[in-house]
């Protein structure tokens, strides 16, 4: 079935058409089969190409999709509440990993500010060129912000990534007569394919029961969100070898603990694209100018930062954390009285907070080393089993 979605421009055709070829060169190269972890990978971080490391924009309503910060300031003041009880257990700063628009930063260090808190260092890693330089031009105004390429080797402080997890790429698997087989990319008359080749079965160790799943039964794997996950351990711990203070990691984003993820429903996995605003699953369609995501196993992140070497602080769902944090107090600094700024905000946090949109789709998980939580997220801590 033809998707039927906004066209692009002629210059946006093109450079996806350069990274398509880029793609199948790969492919041909690598004995005509990738794994989709590459595929994505190319479609999302290819120099000067893909979709991140491109120049089209991605948030807001000229780009693809909304993130919570876009919606309101009030998610980055919640975030605020709570990196402020950390940081007075570790040191003032904050590392962001995928600033988005620098919204979110902004509204942190604004509200901390407002506090009398000064955060000595705000560093960015981003891999979007257009991104960071919509984060220059929203935080011009910080002179603490800074912007690094690499992930550095230590770090004492908070780690924040809000929709990161999602967008590393996945390795594609399916259940089949034969067992497992591992779903990669190929080529048939320029055009790009499934195509399933033999399963390394150190991939199934992540799926919960595979044994117990039907024939046909296509998920994820995450090694790269999981490599991502002990690398923060890594740096963490180094941190608070050399400084002699913890740190603790925020990680937000839209996805299920393992016992969740692996049900009927999800028989096809949860990869999802986005394209101006709309959602579909064909991840073959204008590689380069549309996001490609997959849900967060949140079991196996978890488990790498245990694994890791660190303490599982909390995971609850957004609306728990936030609601933990004060938003609803934060909301009321806005008088009732006031509905022309009043009850946008009131939407948003409803927005935020809902079980039927992003309250109970979004989860929290927060872990760290040498340092607790701020009193009242006691009762929201979840545990792997959850």
């Amino acid at each position: 079935m033809q998707l039927q979605l906004p066209e692009p421009s002629f210059d946006a055709l093109t450079a996806s058409r350069a990274l398509q070829t880029l793609i199948a060169n790969d492919i041909r190269h690598r004995s005509g089969w990738i794994t989709f972890a590459r595929y994505m990978e190319l479609a999302l971080y290819a120099p000067e190409l893909g979709y991140y490391s491109g120049g089209a924009a991605k948030l807001g309503k000229d780009g693809d999709f909304t993130t919570a910060p876009e919606i309101t300031p009030l998610f980055g003041q919640a975030i605020a509440q709570v990196a402020a009880g950390l940081m007075g257990q570790s040191a003032p700063q904050i590392l962001e990993f995928g600033a988005g628009s620098g919204k979110l930063a902004q509204d942190i260090l604004l509200e901390l500010s407002a506090q009398g808190l000064t955060v000595h260092r705000y560093t960015i890693l981003e891999v979007s060129a257009e991104l960071r330089a919509r984060q220059r031009h929203t935080l011009r105004g910080f002179p603490q912000v800074q912007w690094i390429d690499t992930m550095p080797a230590a770090f004492s402080g908070v780690v924040v990534a809000n929709e990161v997890l999602d967008a590393m790429p996945v390795h594609l698997v399916v259940k089949t007569d034969s067992g497992w087989k591992e779903r990669g990319i190929g080529l048939s008359n320029k055009h790009f394919v499934y195509r399933d080749r033999a399963c390394d079965p150190a991939m199934l160790r992540q799926i919960a029961d595979a044994d117990s799943l039907p024939v046909g039964y296509l998920t994820e794997v995450h090694p790269t969100a999981i490599g991502f996950m002990h690398s923060v351990a890594d740096m963490l711990r180094a941190g608070h070898r050399e400084t002699g203070f913890g740190g603790a990691a925020l990680l937000i984003d839209y996805g299920f603990p393992e016992h969740e993820y692996y049900l009927p429903q999800r028989a096809q996995g949860t990869l999802m694209c986005h394209y101006r605003h709309h959602a579909h699953a064909d991840p073959f369609y204008l590689p380069g100018l549309q996001d490609i995501t997959a849900h967060v196993d949140f079991s196996a992140i978890a488990q790498a930062a245990v694994d890791g070497g660190l303490d599982m602080l909390a995971y609850m769902n957004q609306a728990r954390f936030l609601i933990d944090a004060g938003i609803g107090d934060l909301l009321l600094r806005t008088p009732l009285e006031d509905k022309i700024r009043y009850l946008p905000r009131a939407n948003a946090v409803q927005k935020l907070t809902s079980t039927a949109e992003m309250g109970e789709l979004f989860k929290v998980l927060i872990v760290g080393t040498k340092l607790s939580l701020p009193e009242g997220f006691g009762d929201g801590v979840r545990g792997r089993q959850a």
